[in-house]
């Protein structure tokens, strides 16, 4: 089944990459314009909007998403559409694991506590509404991204970045994929629940595996480099950016991943990219390797 798409954001990460997988698959596309459009109007018709509006750098979450939720769930309720968010995992705080739909919600940060209450006011709002639910963003072809800002920064000295211990695995969600897997579960909305939260499990290694991956793809030695937290405890007091990055640390050194299970369930057809493709996608382009070596893809289940 498909319909029409509203695609908020559609310039950003989620809302490009949920645009051309939507119309991809035979949706008719529409995107709104937050300067010259009023999104209620524009959401009339459609049968899926697609939230990809986030406040870039962290920007004053506590006034800015509880706006932005507003907005879409009266459009959404005028339109009767569906809404696709991204999730993300601040909810579950710091208790490493295997997190799935069931993961009590924990926060121990603010902007997890803020993302716990944009989820249920969605859940109350009766809209019917799709969490998918990933970890950190790789978008292939910026360097504005999780690798590019982070890991990827020195790649072209040797260095591979990481802000944590380097054998605390986490969870990667290539954005390709996340919007594949979106078009699809937007396609059986009528067979969904009014609220419904699915994990995406995406890829999960450690930084030393992808130094590994790296070393091998461009022939010479990757070793991986702390992050200079200390810079950021520095420009803290004066610099958001810093100080919303310094709440976050403790993620990069809390193992985890995210449970396959209910997705495979639901799209049991669906392939992610191969582990291999995805580990080099953050590469710059004038250094990444035409084909990355063959690999099979992750298994979805957990």
């Amino acid at each position: 089944m498909t319909g029409t798409v509203l695609v908020l954001g559609a310039s950003g990460k989620v809302g490009s990459h949920a645009a051309r997988a939507f119309r991809s698959a035979g949706w008719q596309v529409r995107t709104h314009d937050r300067a010259k459009g009023d999104m209620t109007e524009d959401a009339r018709g459609a049968d899926v909007i697609v939230n990809g509006l986030n406040p870039p750098n962290y920007h004053n979450w506590a006034r800015l998403i509880p706006e932005i939720t507003e907005r879409v769930i009266t459009a959404a309720r005028a339109s009767g559409a569906m809404v696709v968010v991204p999730g993300n995992v601040y909810n579950f705080g710091a208790t490493p694991g295997t997190w799935s739909e069931d993961t009590p919600h924990r926060a121990t940060t603010r902007k997890g506590r803020i993302r716990i209450e944009m989820e249920r006011a969605y859940r109350d709002s009766g809209v019917q509404t799709l969490i998918l639910r990933a970890g950190n963003f790789i978008d292939p072809g910026r360097e504005d991204d999780v690798m590019g800002l982070f890991l990827m920064r020195n790649i072209r000295r040797g260095r591979l970045v990481y802000p944590g211990n380097p054998d605390t695995v986490q969870t990667y969600c290539y954005l390709p994929d996340w919007a594949e897997a979106a078009a699809g579960l937007a396609g059986m909305r009528l067979q969904l629940a009014t609220f419904e939260d699915v994990p995406f499990p995406g890829h999960a290694f450690t930084a030393n595996e992808l130094a590994e991956a790296l070393s091998q793809a461009l022939g010479r030695q990757i070793t991986v480099t702390g992050f200079p937290w200390w810079a950021m405890r520095i420009a803290a007091p004066f610099w958001e950016v810093a100080r919303e990055m310094l709440e976050m640390r403790y993620l990069w050194n809390t193992p985890h991943r995210l449970s396959g299970a209910k997705l495979a369930r639901l799209l049991p057809g669906f392939e992610p990219a191969a582990m291999a493709e995805v580990m080099l996608a953050g590469l710059p382009a004038d250094i990444r390797p035409a084909r990355p070596a063959a690999q099979e893809p992750c298994a979805l289940g957990a």
